[in-house]
C-alpha cells in the first residue's frame, strides 16, 4: 500500500537580484514568504515542510509550526546561479520520506484545494507516471526566437481559441518521489503528468510587475483567503 504522505520543500535564498529582500518583503498582509507556507500548512497530506535557506532573517519569519523544519544551506549551494536540482538533492539526502512536493515562495495565491487535487492526481496515476508538475495552457500566437510561428500559420489565421495548445511550466507543484529523482536526476521525470493550474492562480513572482499583480489580487479579490 502506497503511503500518501508528503514532504514539502521550499527553498529560500536571501539574495533576490530583481526585487531586492524579495522573500521577505510584505505583500498585501504579510511576508511573501508566509502565504505559500500557510498554504502548505492546510493540505493535511503534507507532514513536514523543509525550508532550506541561507537566510538568518527567513529562519526567524518561519519557525512558527513543528511542521516545518529548517535546512541550512550550505556555502557550495549559495548563490544566484545554483541549479535547484542540486539543492533538492542536498534535502532529499537528509529525508527518510518516499514522495516529495517542491514550490517556491514566490507562488502566493497557489490554493490549497489545488495541491491536494495534485496529490491526489500524483497517487492516483504512479503506475502510468513518474512525476507530475503544473502547468498553465496557452492559447495564443507563439513564436520562437528567430520569430518562427510555433503552434499556428500566419497564412491561416487561424482563431486562437481553435490553435493547439501550449503548456508553460508555472513553477508552481513539483511531485516526484526519492527513487524518481535519484534516477533521473530532475524533479521532473522521463514521463510527467501536466497538472493544469488557472493562469492567475499560477502567477509567479519573478519580476516587479508579477509582484504588484499578486499584491493587488490577494488585497482586492472578495473573499480571497475564504477560497483558499
Amino acid at each position: 500500500m502506497i503511503n500518501k504522505k508528503i514532504t514539502a520543500l521550499v527553498p529560500m535564498k536571501s539574495h533576490s537580484e530583481r526585487i531586492p529582500n524579495k522573500n521577505i518583503k510584505t505583500i498585501a498582509t504579510k511576508p511573501l514568504c508566509r502565504w505559500v507556507l500557510d498554504t502548505l500548512l492546510d493540505v493535511e497530506q503534507i507532514t513536514k515542510i523543509i525550508i532550506n535557506t541561507d537566510s538568518s532573517e527567513i529562519v526567524k519569519l518561519c519557525s512558527f509550526d513543528d511542521r516545518i523544519v529548517i535546512h541550512k544551506r550550505p556555502d557550495e549551494l549559495v548563490g544566484d546561479h545554483v541549479s535547484m536540482n542540486k539543492i533538492i538533492n542536498y534535502d532529499i539526502n537528509k529525508l527518510e520520506g518516499e514522495h516529495f512536493l517542491q514550490t517556491h515562495v514566490t507562488n502566493p495565491l497557489i490554493k490549497p484545494i489545488t495541491i491536494k487535487k495534485a496529490i491526489n492526481k500524483y497517487f492516483d496515476n504512479m503506475g502510468k507516471y513518474d512525476s507530475l508538475f503544473s502547468v498553465t495552457k496557452l492559447k495564443t500566437r507563439l513564436y520562437n526566437h528567430q520569430y518562427q510561428p510555433i503552434n499556428h500559420d500566419p497564412k491561416k489565421l487561424e482563431r486562437t481559441q481553435d490553435l493547439k495548445s501550449i503548456f508553460e511550466e508555472n513553477s508552481n507543484i513539483y511531485l516526484f518521489s526519492k527513487q524518481s529523482f535519484i534516477k533521473n536526476k530532475n524533479r521532473i521525470g522521463k514521463n510527467p503528468y501536466f497538472f493544469e493550474i488557472d493562469s492567475l492562480e499560477a502567477i509567479d513572482i519573478d519580476i516587479i510587475q508579477d509582484f504588484h499583480l499578486a499584491e493587488h489580487i490577494l488585497s482586492n479579490t472578495k473573499d480571497f483567503e475564504s477560497q483558499k
